[in-house]
């Protein structure tokens, strides 16, 4: 193998796996080396896929002499544990989001890296998808002026996708803020260029047998003056990808005739035993997994994304669009069009390797996804105390 490619070893072969697949398949940087997981199904189709070993433990994963990376793919609430191990095991660390459950948790998986020596990277957050990114460097230019206000708005069918039980459990990682809002944290974070300081928040949950949080609305302050509000309905009615020319969260086109799908399929189960096994079937391994092919994997025409985001500067509205930014300003509106990704989420691999072969650590490191958790927390904390909340831990 050729020795600049990053050999990778995949711990949990689940959803979050099943949707990174696409990007390990199409970027000829990384390669697919060995994994972990619980269900004897998903290992044994890894070996067949790939041909290289399936464990059923981490720890058997991170003695892999093999493997040099470690993408922890496994349910939030493990991710802390699995990144300890991968480190003490001198693995470099890319990690879900959202990076862990708590700042305690947070810290001691920073620590464990830096005592290592290793590099982490968080994601895939949808900070890194490339129109964000070119808005980011079009701010950044000073074009049109500092950053005033951000608007970011996501109405979905989250919380009526098959879910396991402790995905409806806010406390074990389920709900929208831990599994949503760290997207869109990621974003505005980023695009405003500045520290933020105190949020506002409140939280929706309305639906008796989805018992956890499926909407959010919260307000975020920066210390540069500029705020953000984040509003984010996952309850599957309006579907807010009709603003964005109906192309989906993944860069896929939506057929507006498939509304009211999930609500359906999931009016069908008896019983939350037979949604974790519905979900189970159709992730890495199940009986209804439908994989795709490296030719598949690199056709997408438009740009992933979350959701219609409008970034509001002294002299410009800017509009980040899956082909393109659209510029608003004082004398005139225009597309700024980006060309076709060259592969799904290639910029995490930009990123990843970067920090590890060319020693340039990114911005989704253990800091910046510690700060992003933190605002997570303080939405559900603001909630619940009907205040404010200061935040202190901010990158």
């Amino acid at each position: 193998m050729d020795p600049s490619i990053l050999r990778v070893g995949v711990a949990g072969l689940g959803r979050a796996f099943s949707v990174m697949l696409p990007t390990f398949l199409a970027d000829a940087r990384v390669r697919l080396v060995a994994a972990c997981d619980t269900r004897a199904t998903a290992r044994d189709q890894f070996q067949r896929d790939f041909g290289g070993p399936a464990y059923a433990d981490i720890q058997a994963l991170a003695r892999d002499p093999d493997v040099q990376v470690v993408y922890i793919a496994s349910p939030h609430q493990f991710h802390a544990e699995h990144t300890r191990i991968a480190a003490a095991h001198g693995k470099h660390v890319l990690v879900e989001k959202p990076m862990a459950l708590s700042l305690a948790e947070c810290d001691s998986m920073i620590a464990a890296c830096r005592a290592a020596g290793v590099h982490m990277v968080v994601g895939h957050c949808h900070s890194f998808d490339t129109p964000y990114l070119e808005t980011r460097a079009l701010i950044a230019s000073g074009e049109f002026g500092a950053v005033k206000m951000i608007h970011a708005l996501n109405y979905t069918d989250y919380l009526f996708r098959p879910r396991r039980p402790e995905e409806l459990v806010t406390a074990e990682g389920g709900g929208a803020v831990f599994s949503q809002a760290a997207h869109q944290v990621d974003i505005v974070r980023m695009l405003a260029g500045a520290r933020p300081v105190r949020l506002r928040s409140a939280l929706g949950n309305w639906h008796p047998r989805r018992p956890t949080e499926g909407a959010y609305s919260a307000l975020l302050w920066f210390e540069s003056g500029a705020y953000a509000s984040l509003n984010y309905n996952g309850y599957a009615h309006f579907d807010s990808d009709e603003w964005m020319d109906w192309i989906g969260e993944m860069g896929g086109a939506k057929n507006p005739a498939d509304y009211g799908a999930a609500r359906r399929k999931l009016a069908s189960l008896e019983s939350p035993g037979e949604e974790a096994q519905l979900k189970a079937a159709g992730t890495y391994g199940g009986a209804m997994y439908a994989g795709r092919s490296p030719e598949a994997a690199s056709t997408s025409s438009s740009h992933q994304h979350f959701g219609p985001i409008v970034v509001s500067c002294e002299r410009a509205d800017l509009r980040p669009m899956s082909d393109g930014i659209r510029v608003y300003g004082d004398d005139g509106r225009e597309a700024r069009p980006l060309p076709d990704p060259a592969a799904p989420r290639h910029e995490v691999i930009d990123e990843l390797y970067d920090a590890i072969r060319n020693g340039r650590p990114g911005l989704h490191d253990g800091p910046w996804a510690k700060a992003t958790l933190e605002i997570c927390l303080a939405m559900l904390a603001s909630d619940r105390s009907g205040t404010d909340i200061v935040l202190h831990h901010q990158v």
